[in-house]
């Protein structure tokens, strides 16, 4: 007979868990302990960093612009609420609510928020332009 793991409920706290080992660290952080960034007046993110990955909560509201830029980080884009149209590789995608964007290191993109969104981005590796502050292209009247 298999055993099964006990999962222990917790209230959520305000400092993240972690648990260190050999292999990284486990860390257990709700969204609500990690202060917003405020970017410009349309735009506000998030985000965690792990060993060799990056999450983060983008909040933009309506008309907000990130403008053309790119990265040598693989790009993961889920939008949890709203829409995105993006301008990528010669092509206008718009990605709604519960859609997925793929993005390659290094290629040229662009987006505008269609409504207030939400969006969730994962990066390989983590931004350390994002990390460090020195992400201008976001920062400022957009």
């Amino acid at each position: 007979m298999a055993k099964t793991a006990q999962v222990k409920r917790v209230t959520p706290i305000s400092k993240p868990k972690k648990i260190s080992d050999a292999k990284g660290e486990l860390k257990h952080i709700p969204w609500n302990s990690i202060p917003l960034e405020d970017l410009n007046p349309l735009l506000q993110r998030q985000f965690v960093v792990g060993q060799d990955l990056m999450v983060a909560r983008v909040l933009l509201k309506k008309g907000c612009v990130v403008p053309e830029h790119s990265h040598h980080n693989e790009q993961i884009t889920y939008i949890l609420e709203g829409a995105l149209k993006f301008w990528i590789d010669g092509k206008e995608i718009v990605v709604n609510a519960g859609e997925v964007l793929t993005i390659p290191p290094h290629m040229p993109h662009k987006a505008e928020a269609l409504k207030d969104t939400v969006d969730l981005d994962v990066f390989n590796p983590p931004r350390a332009d994002w990390i460090q502050k020195t992400d201008q292209y976001l920062r400022g009247e957009k």
